[in-house]
């Protein structure tokens, strides 16, 4: 989850693998369900990390038995590294793909979860799910964290320097369910139940000794916002850990209420674009483009408002650390060229370049933009879900820089 702020310096091994073993369910052969604008490139008959790994240990017998995907498609990476930030990470990151039916016409659903500890005393816990049912006539999103999470803040809005760094502790506890119905084809309603509950909250200060952004807020030392929402979704990409055509816009209102547990009643009005266009014929190479809008109403606690990297997937910005922005509305746009560099499938690239921007504190008004641009390899860990390990640098304003990592696109 916190992936943006581990500077991963070893990922210590690749494990994919099937289970159930059946006919061939990878995406790429359900080619007459996607609705792409070109075909798509096979991924089951390329070569993933495992595939050359039993080559090396001269293991043909397994090797030829993963030709074929199995009902449930496992990809599991532990990795281990270092930042000044965090000190030493050990981290445990894994997904599952899967069809919910024998027919396999619905999207291909997924859910993954992931496990850190570091040496400064980060603990996190996460596990997300996108499920797909009933011929895609259902979907269902969850989100469930448990963080116990010391990190460095620096106030609201864009403007923000490294001058204005308040080291802050908390325990976390998140939990977001979204059912959603099919109201015409990719097109969904849907109702849901968010909570956020921060406690055991504490702030060192800023770095230059004045009045922290987060004390002239309003500091709490701890905060609970429980809410219902409403939601609309299209969404016509058929497998979401590495989109290859398709989009999704997404709009959610969120209204919190002292009824269900809230300390104050506030509002929110997010609105989420994706679109992923496929250059070629002769090659799976995209052109993706995401956009972020948010805007908040009411008496917002500080820690949900929103931040740098606080999306689902905890991946927007790529450049900056996570919640090193942070402000009542927020706009973001990103752009990212993926590509194949083997011809097996096996080690792809991208370039990627996005920019932010915060409402500022004192005029609630986007006052500065903040660029970050980079670029990073692919490694295929299991063909048949097209799940990629993602290891990018970027960089930003204010020496910002470094490695993150992923499991599954970006976005």
């Amino acid at each position: 989850m916190k992936n943006i702020r581990y500077l991963f310096c070893v990922v210590t091994v690749f494990i994919s693998f099937n289970s159930f073993a059946q006919k061939d369910t990878s995406l790429s052969s359900k080619n007459s369900n996607l609705k792409t604008a070109q075909p798509v490139i096979d991924s089951s008959k390329q070569v993933d990390a495992i595939d050359l790994l039993y080559k090396v240990l001269k293991k043909k017998a397994l090797e030829n038995k993963r030709q074929k995907s199995g009902k449930l498609n496992f990809s599991l990476v532990p990795a281990f590294g270092y930042s000044l930030s965090t000190g030493f990470a050990v981290d445990l990151t894994g997904n599952v793909a899967f069809y919910t039916s024998r027919s396999h016409k619905e999207n291909l659903s997924a859910i993954d979860a992931e496990t850190i500890y570091d040496t400064k005393g980060q603990l996190i816990f996460t596990s997300r799910s996108e499920v797909w049912a009933d011929n895609n006539n259902y979907k269902l999103v969850t989100d469930l964290r448990l963080e116990k999470y010391p990190e460095d803040t620096y106030g609201l809005g864009t403007k923000t320097t490294s001058a204005k760094d308040d080291p802050i502790k908390f325990i976390y506890l998140r939990t977001y369910t979204t059912l959603f119905k099919k109201i015409l084809p990719d097109l969904y309603g849907g109702i849901g139940y968010k909570l956020d509950h921060h406690y055991n909250i504490s702030q060192s200060g800023n770095a230059d000794r004045t009045v922290s952004d987060f004390q002239k807020y309003g500091f709490a030392t701890a905060s609970t916002s429980s809410g219902l929402t409403l939601n609309l979704l299209y969404d016509s990409r058929r497998n979401e850990i590495n989109p290859l055509g398709g989009g999704l816009a997404s709009i959610s209102y969120r209204q919190n209420y002292t009824f269900l547990g809230s300390d104050n009643s506030w509002r929110q009005l997010s609105m989420e674009f994706k679109k992923f266009l496929k250059l070629s014929p002769q090659s799976n190479n995209i052109l993706a483009f995401w956009s972020i809008v948010q805007f908040t109403s009411g008496a917002v606690p500080y820690l949900d408002l929103p931040a740098t990297g606080e999306d689902m997937y905890n991946n927007s910005g790529r450049g900056y650390t996570q919640d090193r922005f942070r402000g009542k509305n927020f706009l973001y746009l990103e752009s990212e060229y993926r590509f194949g560099i083997t011809k097996n499938g096996l080690i792809g690239g991208v370039v990627f370049a996005n920019a932010e921007s915060f409402s500022e504190f004192t005029t609630n008004r986007f006052e500065k933009i903040a660029p970050a641009a980079g670029t990073g390899i692919r490694v295929k860990i299991n063909k048949h879900s097209d799940t990629n390990v993602c290891l990018d640098y970027a960089f930003g304003l204010y020496g910002s820089h470094g490695l993150f990592v992923n499991l599954g696109e970006m976005f």
